[in-house]
C-alpha cells in the first residue's frame, strides 16, 4: 500500500506554490475550499508528483483560525525537534536526476547539502517554511544482516553509530550563481 498524499499547512501559499511548482516541478492540479474543524476555513492545494495521479503533496492555506498569527509552519520548530528530523523526501531513479535536482535548486538560489549515506544518495534544501526537502536515490540493496541489525536497534540503548557517510558536500547557492 502506498500513500496518496501528505498534507501540511503553509505560511505563504504563493511562496509555497512558487517553490513546489516552479522549482520542484510538481503540478498544482486541485484545490478544495472547506470549513475547518475548530473554526475558520482553508484552501487545500494538491500538487501532483511526477505526473502520477495517485501521488500528491498538499498544502493548507489557513484562514480565520484560532491563533492565526501564532502558527509555526516549520515542522521541527513546531515539535521542538532537532533541525531536519521531520523532512520531505522524494525519489529519483538515476544519479543524473539527483544531480539535476541539485543543480536546479542551486540555480534557484537555494543552498543544497549532498550526502552519500552509503545505501542511498541524497540532496537536501529547504522550502519557504524552513522545512527540509530531500531528493533521494537508493543505491544499495538490503541484506538479511541489515534487517537483523534494524530489529536489534529497536531495543538498543547505547550509542552505536553506523559508518559515516561516504560524502558530505555543501553546495552554497552562490556557487551556482558564480558559474
Amino acid at each position: 500500500m502506498a500513500y496518496h498524499h501528505l498534507a501540511f499547512a503553509a505560511r505563504d501559499i504563493n511562496a509555497t506554490h512558487a517553490f513546489y511548482e516552479g522549482i520542484m516541478g510538481f503540478e498544482l492540479v486541485k484545490v478544495e475550499v472547506t470549513p475547518l474543524i475548530g473554526g475558520g476555513w482553508g484552501k487545500h492545494f494538491f500538487y501532483r508528483i511526477d505526473g502520477d495521479d495517485s501521488k500528491f503533496i498538499a498544502f493548507w492555506d489557513l484562514n480565520d483560525t484560532a491563533y492565526q498569527n501564532a502558527h509555526e509552519y516549520n515542522l521541527n520548530k513546531a515539535g521542538k525537534l532537532p533541525d531536519g528530523t521531520n523532512h520531505f523526501s522524494f525519489e529519483v531513479d538515476t544519479p543524473e536526476a539527483l544531480n539535476a535536482a541539485r543543480d536546479r535548486w542551486n540555480a534557484a538560489g537555494l543552498d543544497v547539502l549532498e550526502v552519500d549515506h552509503n545505501w542511498c544518495h541524497s540532496v537536501y534544501t529547504r522550502d519557504p517554511d524552513g522545512n527540509m526537502v530531500e531528493y533521494c536515490l537508493t543505491t544499495g540493496r538490503f541484506t538479511p544482516e541489515d534487517r537483523a541489525h534494524a530489529l536489534a536497534m529497536l531495543t538498543e540503548t547505547e550509542f552505536k553509530p553506523t559508518p559515516a557517510p561516504a560524502k558530505i558536500k555543501p553546495w552554497p547557492a552562490k556557487i551556482a550563481q558564480a558559474q
